[in-house]
């Protein structure tokens, strides 16, 4: 993306502010000798770190976070900030999560359960949002959707079907190559549990084992296998048995020409069918938990003595359900993002992105709408490890580089490890269609039922930006959302050195090179700059 140029007269100070909010502190930048004087993280991350490291301070616990933990201690304080609702546009929500509960959006303007649109917004029973996919969320891929509707007359048809004939081979190899792995496993386990007389065997314990049978050794070498990438057996059958669900679910619903999801009875086509869906906003199935996730890294209660802080306080959860277990539906997330904007929501958030979008226009013109209505919108970069300045990426905000956004941020991802490889192996990147970078690997959040796990993607990135955003619409409301956007942007740390790019050590750029603003986000930097503007 490219700077709002109309916005940089308010920031011209940006290389030497101050705090506004009673105390005075430079802006933190990067030293040039990629901080030589500081002493860089080099033992492992403890698991309070793990857990926590994306809100953490580069120059005060040497992990590159967003310094919000920085923020909330020296600057927001006891301070009281305006309520934000930050509207989450991805999959279902565990809207009774207990570190959720209590921050959701509710219409006020709606009676619950009474059948009857109340607030005339064309949405019956919206209580804490919508729900565009209806009782279904397994669905196809787009460029599959393209093959199965048998358009040969799109200019895209033969690249589709070439994609679907290369990408269902590769995963039929992996599904194939898993499958002996997990036998392998299965076995060895099988065979060590037998022979010890227990499965809570420790590989200390197979190591000692001294044996001519052949079944045993090689049993004993699986072990070892598994162990040097830091899993035991148990726990690898658990892995593998997740990648085959993964890969089972590309094979039957992804990549499959003849299977329909829908079930909203919409005419997909036609922006004008709205009112389909209902409001129930929660996961439809146990393994439905992309949102949760989301949402809690966003605002999952703060200092509530349980699960994870949220990056932003003051923040309610507007939950909208439109992205499935598959390609969304460009008409789904058009109304998504309309829907938000019409009901009160200051930040959208995007963890969502496909390469082929039949109905680019209708997306793109809601985002204009967002800018228009001074809504930031917050969108993850993606996760093929590509330059998405070549080649297709949607949604976007620009037709050909000239965007009709104001307040479109996209984010690419970053590890806990600064230096070379602190870019995420799967990150998307590009000088122009690229923004910011924030956390997004092996970022700890909610998950459904009460429980919180770790997962990795700039659909973490993305939220995590997104409640920095929060934060600075809530402690500087006056602020519009281009000035906002402007202040994400313009106050990250600059990081001044060469990064390996998609994990491939052969790959270096700088990291300038891989965003317009060349800077990954920090919370601390952004209220100090806000407090100036």
């Amino acid at each position: 993306m490219k700077f709002n140029y109309r916005s940089l007269a308010y920031l011209s100070l940006a290389g030497a502010l101050f705090v506004g909010c009673g105390s005075t502190a430079e802006i933190l930048s990067t030293p040039i000798e990629n901080i030589d004087a500081t002493p860089l993280k080099v033992s492992d991350l403890t698991d309070a770190e793990k857990k926590h490291w994306g809100h953490l301070d580069l120059i005060k616990d040497t992990i590159p976070g967003m310094s919000v933990d920085k923020a909330y201690d020296e600057i927001i304080k006891d301070k009281k900030g305006s309520k934000v609702i930050v509207a989450v546009i991805d999959s279902g929500i565990d809207i009774d999560h207990e570190d959720l509960q209590n921050v959701l959006w509710t219409n006020e303007d709606e009676i619950p359960n009474n059948g009857i649109d109340d607030d005339k917004n064309g949405y019956i029973d919206d209580i804490h949002g919508w729900n565009f996919l209806g009782d279904a969320y397994d669905e196809q891929l787009e460029y599959v959707r393209l093959i199965a509707s048998g358009d040969t007359t799109d200019p895209r048809y033969d690249e589709a079907v070439k994609l679907l004939e290369d990408e269902s081979k590769q995963y039929v190899n992996a599904k194939a190559r898993y499958d002996q792995i997990a036998q392998a496993i299965k076995g060895a386990d099988a065979t060590l549990t037998k022979h010890f007389g227990k499965s809570d065997y420790t590989i200390e314990e197979v190591n000692a084992i001294t044996t001519e049978d052949d079944m045993l050794s090689q049993a004993i070498q699986v072990a070892n296998g598994m162990n040097a990438n830091g899993f035991s057996l148990a726990e690898a059958q658990t892995e593998i048995n997740n990648a085959l669900v993964g890969i089972n679910e590309r094979l039957n619903y992804h990549f499959n020409p003849d299977f329909s999801g829908r079930t909203t009875g919409d005419d997909i086509n036609d922006l004008s069918d709205i009112g389909y869906g209902n409001g129930n906003v929660k996961p439809v199935k146990n393994s439905e938990s992309h949102g949760t996730h989301v949402a809690g890294i966003i605002a999952a209660e703060r200092h509530n003595g349980i699960g994870v802080d949220g990056v932003a306080n003051n923040v309610e959860i507007m939950s909208i359900r439109a992205v499935p277990n598959g390609d969304e539906y460009d008409k789904d997330v058009a109304l998504a993002i309309r829907y938000a904007v019409d009901n009160g929501a200051q930040v959208i958030n995007g963890s969502f992105g496909k390469s082929f979008s039949p109905h680019a226009e209708w997306v793109r013109d809601a985002i204009k709408y967002a800018s228009d209505n001074d809504v930031v919108f917050v969108h993850a970069a993606g996760n093929d490890s590509k330059n998405v300045d070549e080649g297709t990426n949607f949604p976007d905000d620009n037709v050909n580089f000239v965007e009709i956004s104001e307040t479109y941020i996209r984010v690419g991802s970053i590890t806990s490890k600064y230096g070379s490889k602190i870019v995420s192996s799967f990150s998307n990147y590009g000088k122009k269609n690229v923004d910011v970078f924030g956390p997004g690997s092996a970022i700890y959040s909610t998950f459904p039922d009460n429980d919180y796990k770790s997962i990795s993607g700039t659909s973490m990135a993305s939220p995590s930006v997104a409640g920095v955003v929060a934060l600075v619409r809530s402690y500087f409301p006056k602020l519009s959302a281009a000035q906002v956007k402007q202040v994400i942007l313009n106050s990250g740390l600059a990081i001044p050195t060469k990064v390996v790019v998609g994990g491939d050590a052969s790959n270096v750029k700088p990291f300038s090179d891989l965003s317009t603003s060349g800077r990954i986000v920090n919370a601390y930097n952004a209220l100090i700059m806000a407090s100036k503007l």
